[in-house]
């Protein structure tokens, strides 16, 4: 998914030219653009498709924008090269979504880095470099880590754990942290860091995949509880924090939490139950031979709780999720 960088990554720093005051998004929302990164994914395109019907929307992705709207202007660019600076300068944009994180987890661990750790740090510098006034970052709740240890609920000031036993994600952690670190410093941004759980729908990432098996296994003797919430209600989470006011750091849930059995059970699918070491040595042996997609360490997400206290999203976004529980897992069955 990633290129390597080039010669042509290498930017000039922030401080070289005076940096702008940030103004507010109320007076000019419809005449500075919403700049979506990740807009190719199927998530960036369907917020993409919510927001221009009120506001001005460009994108911005290595991927080429395929049925583009007329009026979305899509630039295909790598975030990591000086042409993603190049974005800002002329778009001048009223807020930034950073939906474009590696989730590779093949990817080598330079790529993940430079994608994701440089590839923000790069869009926070334009950010402030061209007076960006509102800024969305997509986490995840994922970065708290399942563990035998947790609490029922995390809040929003739960330590960061999961890369302690999945060194693969080690990189989101950090993006995330880098963002958490930008709320703090920059009180002048209103900057939202969004951790939802695991999103279900027509899109390609871990859970929904997980869903779309054939044969569902679960690990024989754990049947923990867990948290699933609709893409779309994703897309209407990163719209409310786009308005005016909105600032720091959200957990996002869905529908009320259930056993990982009956999220099961409503796909419609077979499960079978196995031990965990032979699923793990399983799995580990699959992984090497690139038979499979999913790395042993993802088991702890199907053998302990990792879920997250959405009150924060509930009181200060508004946030309520629209979907069932039903409807949050059947929406796995959309992909094609």
């Amino acid at each position: 998914m990633a290129a390597s960088a080039s010669n042509d990554d290498t930017t000039d720093g922030a401080s070289s030219e005076r940096r702008e005051q940030p103004t507010s998004i109320e007076g000019d929302e419809h005449e500075r653009p919403v700049l979506v990164t990740g807009i190719c994914g199927r998530l960036g395109r369907r917020l993409a498709r919510k927001l221009h019907r009120d506001r001005r929307v460009v994108g911005l992705d290595r991927r080429e924008f395929v049925g583009c709207p007329k009026d979305i202007r899509a630039y295909q660019v790598d975030v990591r090269r000086k042409k993603a600076k190049d974005v800002f300068r002329l778009e001048r944009p009223a807020a930034l979504v950073h939906l474009g994180a590696l989730h590779d987890l093949r990817a080598s661990p330079a790529e993940h880095h430079t994608w994701n750790v440089v590839g923000l740090q790069r869009l926070l510098e334009y950010a402030l470099q061209y007076a960006v006034p509102k800024i969305v970052v997509l986490s995840s709740a994922n970065v708290y880590g399942p563990r035998p240890d947790n609490p029922q609920f995390l809040a929003e000031e739960a330590p960061l754990q999961a890369s302690e036993s999945f060194s693969a994600v080690r990189d989101l952690v950090e993006v995330d942290m880098l963002a958490q670190s930008f709320v703090w410093k920059h009180p002048e941004i209103e900057t939202v860091v969004l951790r939802p759980a695991h999103i279900l729908g027509p899109v390609r990432n871990g859970p929904s995949n997980y869903l779309r098996r054939d044969v569902v296994p679960t690990l024989l003797g754990y049947d923990p509880m867990v948290q699933v919430i609709h893409y779309e209600d994703v897309v209407r989470a990163i719209d409310l924090a786009l308005r005016p006011g909105r600032r720091g750091i959200f957990n996002l849930a869905g529908p009320p939490a259930a056993p990982l059995s009956r999220v099961v059970e409503l796909t419609g699918r077979p499960r079978v139950a196995l031990p965990h070491g032979l699923l793990r040595a399983a799995l580990a042996r699959l992984w090497r031979l690139r038979a499979s997609a999913f790395p042993a360490p993802e088991l702890d997400f199907i053998r302990y709780v990792c879920m997250v206290d959405d009150a924060r999203a509930r009181q200060e976004l508004g946030f309520t999720p629209a979907y069932g529980l039903e409807a949050t897992v059947r929406a796995v069955e959309d992909y094609d």
